[in-house]
């Protein structure tokens, strides 16, 4: 490494430490524990947890959890994608050592996610249509909620349509992630059915 490299290199980790302090300062003053936006975050995180423990259908709990956990990675991705870019920002957090939204990414949007998933598979639905719904309230409905009482902001070039956009991927990627593992899934059950009666027979044969 360069000394050159390593200059430019300490310049932008200690500007990252000073914006981190600067966050740090700015939950203190506004978004702490003495504010009602705090609470509300909370209230975002825990609610959705709660609902999902009484209302999922544990029989599936691997498959649902395991398509809820792609919607929360790339939901977090783009999220803090879009607030380190500076697209968008939360004026009120409940973690302020994150750029996003801790309730959203980690609660509210995988769990809305996961029973909608449930619903779909239950009822033999059409999952793109059902999900794209739920993308439109979220991005068209949600959010102009959040920012008419200030819990987001946008700063730059993006907008609404840009989060729904930004669903859709995430349906997508989730969707095909979550239906490549449950195909080899039952591809490797299907190959230890077919060698157990083998395996039988060989033991039967020995036997005599």
């Amino acid at each position: 490494m360069s000394s050159a490299q390593r200059e430019a290199l300490g310049k932008l980790i200690k500007e990252q430490q000073e914006g981190a302090a600067q966050w740090l300062k700015y939950w203190q003053e506004f978004s702490a524990f003495d504010t009602w936006q705090f609470w509300l975050h909370v209230i975002i995180f825990l609610s959705p947890l709660i609902i999902l423990y009484f209302a999922m259908d544990w029989k599936k709990a691997l498959q649902l959890g395991f398509y809820g956990f792609n919607v929360h990675v790339w939901f977090a991705y783009f999220d803090d994608f879009g607030a380190t870019q500076g697209l968008w920002t939360y004026p009120y957090k409940m973690i302020p050592l994150v750029s996003h939204s801790f309730g959203m990414d980690a609660s509210l949007v995988p769990v809305t996610f996961i029973l909608v998933y449930q619903w779909i598979l239950k009822h033999n639905k059409n999952y793109y249509l059902y999900t794209l719904l739920l993308s439109l309230f979220l991005s068209f409905i949600l959010k102009p909620i959040l920012v008419m009482h200030h819990l987001f902001k946008f700063n730059s070039w993006a907008n609404y349509f840009h989060l729904f956009l930004t669903y859709i991927v995430i349906i997508v990627l989730s969707k095909v992630i979550t239906d490549i593992f449950l195909f080899m899934q039952k591809k490797a059950e299907e190959k230890a059915s077919h060698a157990e009666p083998a395996k039988k027979g060989r033991k039967g044969r020995f036997r005599k």
